[in-house]
């Protein structure tokens, strides 16, 4: 049994985690430990401020947060994932320095090299990738989408996962992207919407699964729509690790504590056990 004394005591995975070895580093990653935390997911997180310009460059970049992942399981115990791939912000900011065909083809080397740390077992899927989730011109929009949809079709081809960071809306985002991947040859299964809203049920989500920042409020959400959540749901707090942006994201000891708020609510044991272990499982394979 799980649940024991109205508290969850099995794993507990934080799907979408930052760490800055120029910031809290370790200790964030042991607050999450210290409230019950088990799994993480470390996503790339981008430098804005030096963005690489060349494969080598991406390599040297990948290989810090890969070099954090072993840190992390070797000083503190968790278990770490990592997921690796060009933010759309990046493509963002080096199409504007470098201009459209240069920017798309080192999105593309960054996107190849993701999938080949993946091949090597440094790497599960391939993400934080997406588009624009700010106001852009319709040209940008549309060159974005293009990436999109090449990206969804090298993930179905190497049968990868794709984390992805896209714009805010609800229902109408989840069926846009279901139709790329359609069109891409990707089953909707290898799509994870990282910063999703707390709705899993699945006339809203379109067969994606999507991964739950779980602020203020998120409990009740999920909730309401979980018995119409039909391939289940994941749990982030897209932790920065950056002390400039205090507020704009959720504190590492969020999803621990919101998972017991989850089982206090009455999510029954079958439901945490898919999204602790199950689906991340099936998404991104065990953990070595």
């Amino acid at each position: 049994m799980a649940i024991e004394n109205g508290r969850w005591t099995g794993p507990i995975l934080d799907n979408h985690f930052h760490l800055d070895r120029g910031h809290r580093f370790l200790s964030a990653a042991e607050d999450f430990k210290r409230v019950g935390g088990t799994d993480l997911v470390l996503v790339h997180k981008p430098d804005f401020m030096d963005l690489p310009l060349s494969v080598d460059e991406w390599r040297i970049a990948y290989d810090g947060t890969v070099s954090m992942a072993e840190e992390v399981k070797s000083n503190l115990g968790l278990s770490v994932r990592v997921i690796l791939g060009p933010h759309p912000a990046s493509w963002a900011h080096q199409r504007q320095a470098l201009g459209s065909e240069v920017a798309g083809e080192l999105y593309k080397d960054a996107v190849e090299l993701a999938i080949e740390y993946c091949a090597e077992g440094k790497s599960c899927a391939v993400g934080e990738v997406g588009r624009p989730h700010w106001k852009v011109e319709e040209e940008v929009w549309q060159e974005a989408n293009e990436l999109l949809s090449w990206t969804m079709k090298r993930a179905s081809q190497e049968d990868l996962t794709l984390q992805l960071h896209v714009e805010g809306e609800g229902a109408s985002t989840y069926s846009d992207l279901a139709l790329i991947a359609e069109r891409s040859g990707l089953s909707c299964k290898r799509l994870v919407r990282h910063h999703a809203p707390p709705q899993v049920d699945e006339q809203t989500t379109s067969g994606l699964i999507p991964s739950v920042v779980v602020g203020k409020g998120s409990v009740e959400e999920v909730m309401n729509t979980v018995s119409r959540c039909k391939d289940g749901f994941l749990m982030e707090t897209d932790y920065m690790d950056d002390p400039r942006r205090p507020g704009a994201v959720l504190g590492p000891k969020t999803v621990p504590r919101r998972t017991q708020a989850l089982v206090a609510a009455g999510l029954d044991e079958e439901s945490l056990w898919r999204t602790h272990q199950d689906l991340p499982e099936s998404l991104y394979g065990e953990v070595d």
